[in-house]
């Protein structure tokens, strides 16, 4: 059963992410999209804080001692995801939500590239093709059409394959940020490195906000009744990634993720009622396609 509990992480993580984006892509319209962006970090950071103290009781472990390769894969993590959810978001206002998840989803390919150059992690030939696979779906989705809104279709896909870009190299920096904790307890460290990562991100998008754009964090606060909810959404994912991380490779558990684009669609159709272009579920097929592939490599 063990050998199959980052697969479990991994589906709910993804559950919860669609559910985050979703609510994120609400509030892009009242606070903009540093402050939808700066949501999901300043009000997951209570929710963390809280599951790391009650797992730390559970448990009876320690909090681990910082050191410097843990501290500075989380800090690679926490700016590229602080870049590649803001990318997402402002992709989400020039496509639709199913389609925008779904060229974030390219993210396997880039976390494949940035696994074997930072982590020595190795490419096989099934892994290689599930690859191809995958891309080509994107392509086949993003191809820009003949019309007048080319430009605006293009921008939309290239925002969303550059937002799963920086989230694969998120994903790699906060695996090795839980596997460099030293805690012998998997759990410590997942929940561990979400805290210190969060820690990092509320105090440099606040401070940011401070200096450059007050009204948008007056705003952030006066939003808290929709804000908390996407701030425990957005914490529950992340703790449910970071267990995954701890147990599995980055590479295979953000291309199991793919199974987001099935959660995407049903929020698309019952939520925002948004249309499916038919070239665009057969590029959404041969993604998926590319996850069946590689998960029987």
């Amino acid at each position: 059963m063990t050998g199959w509990l980052w697969a479990i992480f991994t589906v709910i993580a993804a559950g919860g992410q669609t559910f985050r984006n979703a609510m994120q892509k609400e509030l892009t319209a009242t606070l903009g999209m540093v402050g939808a962006t700066h949501v999901r970090f300043l009000y997951g950071l209570p929710f963390a804080a809280l599951f790391l103290l009650g797992i730390l009781l559970f448990t009876g472990q320690s909090l681990p001692t910082p050191n410097a390769t843990m501290l500075t894969w989380i800090v690679v993590g926490a700016l590229s995801q602080i870049a590649g959810t803001a990318l997402l978001l402002a992709a989400m206002q020039q496509r639709s939500f199913v389609v925008t998840t779904a060229l974030s989803k390219t993210e396997p390919v880039q976390v494949a590239i940035f696994g074997l150059v930072f982590l020595g992690d190795h490419i096989s030939v099934g892994l290689a093709v599930a690859i191809v696979v995958a891309t080509v779906g994107v392509v086949v989705m993003s191809w820009p059409k003949q019309s007048s809104a080319d430009a605006l279709s293009l921008n939309g896909a290239l925002l969303g394959i550059a937002s799963g870009a920086l989230m694969g190299l998120a994903a790699v920096g906060y695996r090795g940020g839980v596997i460099n904790t030293g805690s012998p307890n998997f759990v410590v460290a997942a929940s561990t490195t979400l805290v210190v990562g969060l820690i990092f991100q509320v105090t440099l998008m606040t401070t940011y906000l401070l200096v450059r754009d007050r009204k948008t964090l007056v705003a952030l606060f006066k939003a808290w009744r929709p804000s908390i909810t996407a701030g425990f959404m957005g914490a529950f994912a992340s703790q449910m990634w970071n267990l995954a991380f701890a147990l599995e490779s980055a590479a295979k558990s953000r291309t199991l993720a793919l199974v987001e684009i099935l959660f995407a669609q049903l929020l698309t159709r019952r939520v925002f009622q948004q249309g499916l272009a038919s070239r665009e579920a057969i590029g959404i097929g041969l993604i998926i396609a590319g996850v069946i592939l590689l998960l029987n490599t």
